[in-house]
């Protein structure tokens, strides 16, 4: 039997089985307890959020032999055609490769005809905002008026390129990225499941990396368990085989620009490049630690506004205070503007290093208030010591006396 990946044999089947989508899972659970289902609905948010699997949960809960039910049974002849991808009533539509007039016209053709075998026929329309204004225009009235068993579920990622005529046609729900904080708890449950020893530390890291994606937390434990065999996963494995920057890297960089340790801070990055470290990436993460750094230093007590654990939270706002409010504003925007150059340049290296040599370099930032009262403190002593003759006011000018209204050369 061949292996079946992680995103797949853990998808969600039932709606309490969505992960951080409460809000998604409530509403439809009550729409169908109530017997007011929409026929028409949109599901937006970032890739790997549970907007395919919502839809399939959904066709399941209308096309249940139980139901329509917002418990789908999973075992009778419909939800199973439906889980795995059979069902000749519940369609799923890849936008990206229909895009145009002829492939909407076959869709109505389609919508035409009775269900074979389910209660509704499901039209299930992934990357919506790829099909073409004509394609939307020839959609707008089967998707405002379909038959009665006719039910359109369509997925965007891009939102704002979805027409108005077509939202207003439809029920939106935002699904959201999750946090790292419920990522971990479900990894460390599949891997619990799974009989696979870890340390919790690399499962943060990998949950961190997946920046609120479900499948690609799982796509990434999928590819640290073929690295580390029957080993225990640790957070070196995990860098190592990732090729990420680590908060200790991380701490060590900041730690190094705040000494302003030129030479220690370029040899830091030459070794991460040494061990396949990606710039790039390492300088997205540096830029979220300065962010950490000065929200920290901003906000007392901000351990729950970054993302980190504890002892994470306690080395960060020592690097603030070290730095100070002042330093860490012109680290963070010196830094931001490295990390755009880097990423249009063909050596993004040399971009980099030049950059934290600059950091390196920062002086903090002034208020403007400060330094004019500076400045009016140095005049008033340099006049009292007679190194400047004393201020006297501008003498005022006479207003000028108004002009006369011009004649005109015509009688």
């Amino acid at each position: 039997m061949s292996y079946l990946v992680l995103a797949r044999k853990y998808r969600p089947q039932k709606f309490e089985d969505l992960l951080g989508q409460e809000h998604v899972a409530r509403t439809l659970t009550n729409a169908i307890t109530m017997g007011r289902v929409h026929h028409a609905f949109l599901f937006t948010g970032a890739r790997g959020i549970g907007k395919t699997s919502a839809a399939r949960i959904l066709a399941k809960a209308l096309c249940c032999a139980q139901g329509p039910t917002a418990t789908p049974c999973g075992t009778c002849a419909v939800c199973q055609s439906i889980s795995n991808g059979q069902s000749v009533d519940v369609q799923e539509i890849d936008g990206a490769s229909n895009t145009g007039v002829d492939d909407v016209r076959a869709l109505r053709e389609g919508v035409r005809y009775l269900p074979a075998e389910a209660r509704k026929k499901v039209y299930i329309i992934d990357e919506v905002h790829m099909l073409s204004t004509s394609a939307f225009n020839a959609l707008l009235k089967t998707l405002e008026e379909p038959p009665a068993y006719v039910v359109f579920i369509s997925a965007t990622t891009e939102v704002h390129k979805i027409p108005a005529t077509i939202m207003s046609r439809c029920q939106r729900y935002d699904f959201k990225l999750l946090s790292s904080q419920v990522l971990v708890g479900h990894l460390t449950r599949i891997l619990d499941n799974e009989g696979i020893a870890y340390d919790p530390d690399a499962i943060r890291l990998v949950a961190r990396e997946a920046a609120g994606s479900v499948r690609d937390a799982l796509s990434l434990l999928d590819q640290i368990v073929a690295y580390v065999g029957h080993e225990k996963i640790t957070r070196d494995k995990v860098t190592e085989v990732l090729g990420i920057a680590d908060r200790r890297l991380l701490y060590q960089l900041a730690d190094q620009v705040l000494a302003r340790d030129v030479a220690a801070t370029l040899r830091t990055v030459a070794d991460a490049v040494d061990r396949g470290v990606d710039l790039i990436q390492m300088s997205r993460a540096f830029l979220g630690f300065l962010h950490d750094i000065e929200i920290v230093a901003a906000v007392p007590d901000a351990g729950d506004l970054i993302d980190a654990t504890p002892e994470e939270a306690g080395e960060t706002a020592a690097l603030a205070a070290k730095a100070g409010k002042a330093l860490t504003l012109v680290l963070f925007d010196r830094w931001a503007r490295a990390v755009e150059d880097a990423g249009r340049s063909q050596t993004p290296r040399l971009v980099l290093e030049m950059a934290l040599v600059d950091l390196c370099q920062a002086e903090p930032l002034l208020p403007l208030g400060d330094l004019l009262e500076r400045l009016e403190k140095l005049e008033g002593r340099l006049a009292a010591a007679g190194a400047l003759p004393p201020r006297t006011p501008a003498p005022r000018s006479a207003p000028a006396p108004p002009s006369p209204h011009p004649r005109s050369p015509f009688p």
